[in-house]
């Protein structure tokens, strides 16, 4: 459903789809020089749509803003549009009974990751794909979602620059390898991977925290039945985790 959502004297064209059970929604910040139709983020938005995740893609920038090189690179800036849709999300009639989780790509990594320590306990959960979270370096040990930092085995510079920002995250944290993937996860595969990574992370801390939610608000009686049919597999603490995915 293409949408725009009002954000002070401005209108953002988004991407809003909702499936019938929708148990959260994801929220995409796009990189530079892309935008809400990146094939790459609709791909893993079709994904996580299938896993009764609903999704919103929407243009960081307006196209005009977009002309100007230093709205693109403008962190800040993009932080703030994403807090703004965010804010949005959660008083929209549509959408404000949904646990929330960002997904951001290179740049938009580092808008997700600034605005999950903007929101705190308010955001479930942040997946970067080929992202930059260096540049949101001065937030990250303020980030209280848990966060999973995916990157390709070949896309060297941005592994190093993940590594850096990982030790500085303070919160439940992963970094998962894919292996053989450039920036860009093109090769065959890639993607499918970034897409299953990214759905089992938000089905673990929006999903599976949704029921231990519900299952502490029933009876006692009711409660063993709760568990054997809704709850999914433990959480484990991902605090220092590191993985190479695909080998």
């Amino acid at each position: 459903m293409e949408i725009e959502i009002p954000i002070q004297s401005i209108l953002l064209k988004a991407s809003l789809e909702i499936p019938s059970e929708a148990y959260g929604l994801i929220i995409f910040a796009h990189g530079t020089g892309s935008g809400r139709m990146s094939p790459r983020n609709v791909f893993v938005a079709e994904q996580l749509n299938r896993g009764n995740l609903a999704t919103l893609l929407f243009d960081l920038l307006t196209e005009d803003e977009e002309k100007e090189a230093d709205n693109r690179f403008n962190i800040d800036l993009l932080t703030e549009r994403l807090i703004a849709v965010t804010r949005w999300c959660m008083e929209n009639e549509k959408t404000n009974g949904l646990k929330i989780g960002y997904f951001g790509a290179s740049t938009g990594s580092a808008a997700a990751l600034s605005a999950a320590a903007f929101w705190g306990t308010k955001i479930r959960a942040v997946v970067s794909r080929g992202g930059r979270p260096d540049l949101a370096m001065d937030e990250l040990d303020l980030i209280e979602a848990p966060v999973l930092l995916i990157v390709g085995s070949e896309d060297k510079k941005v592994i190093e620059l993940n590594r850096k920002a990982y030790v500085k995250i303070g919160c439940a944290k992963k970094v998962e390898i894919v292996a053989g993937a450039t920036h860009l996860f093109e090769e065959e595969g890639a993607l499918e991977k970034v897409a299953e990574l990214a759905e089992n992370w938000f089905k673990k801390f929006l999903f599976d925290e949704s029921v231990k939610e519900r299952v502490a608000s029933i009876s006692q009686e009711d409660r063993t039945k709760e568990i054997t049919k809704e709850s999914g597999p433990e959480i484990a603490n991902d605090r220092d985790a590191v993985k190479t995915t695909g080998e």
